[in-house]
């Protein structure tokens, strides 16, 4: 995706190439926020961000792309201004760059949302009636809770990628006729495991299923191809693709958002409104993805979205997961020298994962390890039940169905756990600076003042 830059001639035709990012083969990619300093101990340390899976740090290269437009900012579809034209040639441009990213097919359909939450809630909003929903109880809230008033299968958390399949395949094979969709994670927020999307996708053609992909955590570290994938539906957010918190993607098979009632009604997802006799007012709604876009779109959302997904694809897929890979091993060895440490796994050690890992540590409480690492290292992380509270009871061996959150002391059966997630804007060094400071406080042991 091109970007305009405020000296350009006021013409849309006017768009330059930002230059790609030039970086060595270990280099960090350059973010925002890498050079900020935090209160540490008794004085202050350049913060190390490790909640990526959260929300990564904006790429350097997105916010300059967002600045450069920003001058030139107006709203999409709605006049023949010159800056209205200009910002609905990048809005939809950046359409087609997320299309290209993902590689959708020619006739799929890419929706700007607000988020992966708000993408999956929309497909939930357009399955047709009766639709039957198969959801693993491992999932993210974001995956757990849109199919509510939904006929939903729940499956078990399984153990292995064989098993995960298995399950699929035999809820499926006993499942009644009528519409079905399945929808699964691409990498767990909590494990960083992958899950076998192709397989998964594989066994519910086979039964007539639609498959929805989760790519929130998959996106940001490793390629997506809905094409490859053979998945029908494929949702993420940008805050967790180096761009700023407020868009997301929905992107798949167009049928059944073109049939369905819009997301929200109003101006933009229609196409004429008018009065009727009897005092009504009815309504022809579009039939492109502008059906579930009403309102003014988050053009720069779009466009920071573009801008992250032209900047992964130029800083090259390979090189970034082989660098991430490298970071993953030098942390997860770092981590198996420290007794106290538990990793969580769901397909076990070898099982192949992003730049996630969540642990449990002996004699801590998750809140307690994560604020000391904030309050006197300047580290990052997260703590808790990531939004994923089935799946941390499982791996816990907790009462599936028991309350539970973070921020108990340990001995009153605290449930939570710590999670260090990064990626291609993390330098070596904050994999470094948290097992040094993980294998202190350890040897220290927890302050209980």
């Amino acid at each position: 995706m091109s970007a305009t830059t405020a000296a350009a001639p006021a013409s849309p035709a006017a768009v330059t190439l930002r230059p790609s990012i030039e970086t060595g083969g270990d280099d960090p990619l350059p973010v925002l926020g890498a050079d900020v300093r935090v209160p540490a101990g008794a004085g202050t340390r350049t913060y190390a961000a490790l909640d990526y899976a959260a929300s990564a740090p904006v790429l350097r290269r997105v916010w300059d792309d967002v600045a450069d437009y920003a001058p030139w900012y107006g709203s999409v579809h709605r006049g023949a201004g010159h800056l209205s034209q200009l910002s609905t040639d990048l809005f939809e441009r950046s359409r087609a760059t997320v299309a290209d990213f993902l590689g959708c097919r020619p006739d799929d359909d890419v929706v700007f949302t607000r988020s992966t939450t708000d993408s999956l809630a929309l497909l939930a909003a357009v399955l047709p009636a009766g639709t039957r929903v198969f959801v693993f109880a491992s999932e993210h809230h974001a995956v757990l809770l849109p199919w509510r008033g939904r006929q939903v299968t729940w499956l078990d958390v399984p153990r292995s990628p064989q098993e995960a399949v298995a399950l699929l395949d035999d809820a499926l094979g006993g499942a009644p006729d009528g519409p079905k969709l399945v929808c699964v994670t691409g990498a767990s927020n909590v494990t960083g495991e992958l899950w076998p999307v192709a397989e998964l996708a594989a066994v519910a053609h086979r039964h007539g299923a639609r498959i929805a992909l989760d790519a929130a955590q998959l996106a940001p570290h490793h390629p997506v191809d809905i094409g490859a994938l053979d998945v029908d539906y494929a949702a993420f957010s940008g805050h967790k693709l180096y761009a700023p918190f407020g868009a997301g993607v929905l992107a798949g098979r167009a049928d059944w958002l073109r049939e369905a009632e819009p997301y929200l009604a109003g101006g933009g997802a229609s196409r004429s409104v008018v009065r009727g006799a009897d005092g009504t007012v009815g309504a022809r709604w579009h039939t492109s993805a502008a059906r579930h876009e009403a309102g003014s779109p988050n053009v720069i959302g779009a466009y920071a979205i573009a801008s992250a997904c032209r900047a992964l694809t130029e800083a090259g897929a390979d090189r970034l997961v082989a660098r991430e890979q490298r970071l993953l091993g030098r942390l997860r060895a770092g981590l198996a020298r420290l007794p106290q440490v538990r990793v969580l796994s769901l397909f076990g050690p070898d099982a192949p994962r992003v730049g996630v890992v969540s642990f449990t540590v002996s004699g801590w409480s998750c809140r307690e390890f994560a604020t000391a690492l904030a309050d006197e290292y300047g580290i990052g992380v997260r703590d808790g039940l990531f939004c994923a509270h089935p799946l941390l009871r499982a791996l816990l061996g907790a009462d599936a169905v028991a309350p539970g959150e973070c921020g108990g002391a340990p001995e009153e059966g605290e449930l939570g756990a710590v999670r260090v997630s990064f990626g291609a804007g993390t330098p070596c060094s904050h994999i470094d600076r948290f097992l040094t400071a993980a294998e202190e406080l350890l040897r220290r042991g927890p302050s209980r003042c």
